[in-house]
């Protein structure tokens, strides 16, 4: 678990939370420039190399358990490797060549409404009642407005990429609610780390199926930057910072995050890189933001406040 000691100086819990949303807001920026001279499912691979080690040499000299050591654990660690890390980067990056990283993030925000959909699916939550239903259809319908499909041309290329990026958040949103049953007694650190460490895998034996290659000589600064960037800021730290987070508020409040970051990252989009963003692309936003408020609203009453006080 992360030691609070290193922690004592930071001064409030909602100064962290908004800089989690902006590292993790910052990566859509950051993959969109990658993805210009390197192919997308070798650059996540690169990524996680990167940021796993990092995590892994954080466990080793912060914690009493560096390394999963049960079939159990393995297991664990294996499973969130593929789905969580392997899979989903895999449809994310792929998805992120097809729209930019401000729309990904808009349709990744749909994430823990999806999450919701398979612990009830899973028989591991109650179905929600009619408004949370209500919700996740409202979340649903703001997918559609973002992906905007043409009906002359169903498979176009926002139309791919958006439902590409949404395949990746189900992945990710199955192996959150699958493997809860999997109960170890192991710092979420470690798990953390191996668990990229097995996700880069996945990513370096996916990566020449595609047929992907790359020459080091098309490689730019901009590139080795946007590297170090997913690596180390918004690989290690953000995550470590992510599981002080989550010791604090809880899932239901770190969920939060996932709807800042599609304003910092299209924010920055705009800024850094000239994209703007269409209506109803920010009316897709506000559907899937309506629909997880509906099916979280109870939750969400209680915690908020809690956020503030802290």
């Amino acid at each position: 678990m992360i030691s609070k000691r290193s922690w004592i100086s930071v001064p409030t819990t909602g100064l962290l939370f908004v800089l989690l949303s902006l590292l993790w807001g910052g990566s859509f920026v950051a993959i969109d420039v990658g993805l210009r001279d390197l192919p997308p499912v070798l650059f996540a691979a690169m990524r996680y190399d990167v940021a796993g080690l990092l995590v892994l040499g954080y466990t080793a000299t912060r914690t009493d358990r560096w390394r999963p050591r049960s079939r159990r654990e393995w297991t664990l660690v294996a499973f969130l490797g593929l789905f969580m890390f392997g899979a989903y980067n895999a449809l994310i990056y792929i998805g992120i060549d097809h729209v930019s990283g401000a729309v990904a993030s808009i349709v990744i925000s749909l994430s823990p409404v999806l999450t919701a959909g398979f612990a009830t699916t899973l028989g591991i939550e109650a179905p929600p009642n009619r408004i949370g239903a209500l919700g996740f259809l409202v979340a649903i319908v703001g997918v559609v407005l973002v992906a905007d499909p043409d009906p002359n041309a169903v498979l176009d290329t926002n139309t791919v990429g958006v439902g590409i990026v949404l395949l990746g958040s189900m992945s990710f949103a199955f192996g959150t609610v699958a493997s809860r049953p999997i109960d170890v007694d192991l710092p979420l650190s470690t798990v953390q780390a191996w668990a990229m460490l097995v996700g880069a895998v996945f990513l370096h034996l996916a990566s020449p199926l595609r047929g992907e290659t790359v020459s080091v000589t098309t490689v730019t600064p901009s590139t080795v930057a946007a590297l170090v960037y997913l690596g180390v800021v918004s690989g290690a730290f953000a995550y470590a910072l992510y599981f002080h987070l989550l010791d604090r508020l809880g899932p239901t409040e770190i969920n939060l995050v996932g709807y800042a970051e599609p304003v910092v990252a299209n924010g920055l989009s705009w800024l850094v890189l000239g994209q703007t963003i269409a209506l109803s692309t920010l009316g897709g936003f506000a559907a899937i933001f309506t629909g997880f408020a509906l099916l979280k609203r109870e939750a969400l009453l209680n915690s908020v406040p809690d956020l503030r006080q802290r």
